[in-house]
C-alpha cells in the first residue's frame, strides 16, 4: 500500500465525486489505521482493510455495489463494506466518534487511486471491481 501520511494525504472525492475528504496510513495503539477526514468528522479503519476488500473484490471477479451504512442498520447483501459485515472482524471499523459510522465502501477511491480497483461515478448506486 502506498504510505500517505498526515503531511501527504490522499486527496480524494467520493464515488459520485460531491465531496472532497482525505485520508492518510497512521498509527492508533500500536494498529496501522487509515485516518478518513470529511469535514471535521474523523474516522478510523484498520488498514489492513484495503486489501481484505480487494481480495473480496477479486473473489466476487465482478462488478460488485458499494455502501455505506451506520451501526444500526444491517448489512446488505453480499456487501463491499466489511466495515459493515458483522462476521469480518478486520473489517470493522474503529471510529473515533461513535455518532459518525461508514461502511468501508467509502474509503473505495483509495484502492481505486491505488489502482486496485475500479469504480463507477454515477450519482447513486455505485459499484467497485478489482483490477
Amino acid at each position: 500500500m502506498e504510505r500517505r501520511t498526515k503531511d501527504n494525504p490522499w486527496k480524494l472525492k467520493t464515488p459520485p465525486l460531491t465531496s472532497d475528504y482525505e485520508m492518510y496510513i497512521d498509527e492508533k495503539d500500536g494498529q496501522e489505521v487509515i485516518v478518513c477526514t470529511v469535514g471535521k468528522t474523523v474516522l478510523l479503519y484498520d488498514a489492513r482493510c484495503i486489501n481484505d476488500l480487494h481480495a473480496m473484490l477479486k473473489a466476487h471477479s465482478d462488478w460488485m455495489e458499494l455502501g455505506a451504512a451506520d451501526e444500526q442498520s444491517p448489512p446488505r447483501k453480499a456487501p463491499s463494506k466489511p466495515g459493515a459485515a458483522r462476521n469480518q472482524p478486520r473489517g470493522r471499523l474503529v471510529r473515533a466518534k461513535k455518532a459518525s459510522v461508514a461502511g468501508l465502501g467509502c474509503t473505495s477511491p483509495a484502492p481505486e487511486a491505488l489502482g486496485l480497483a475500479e469504480v463507477e461515478h454515477n450519482a447513486r448506486n455505485n459499484r467497485m471491481r478489482a483490477i
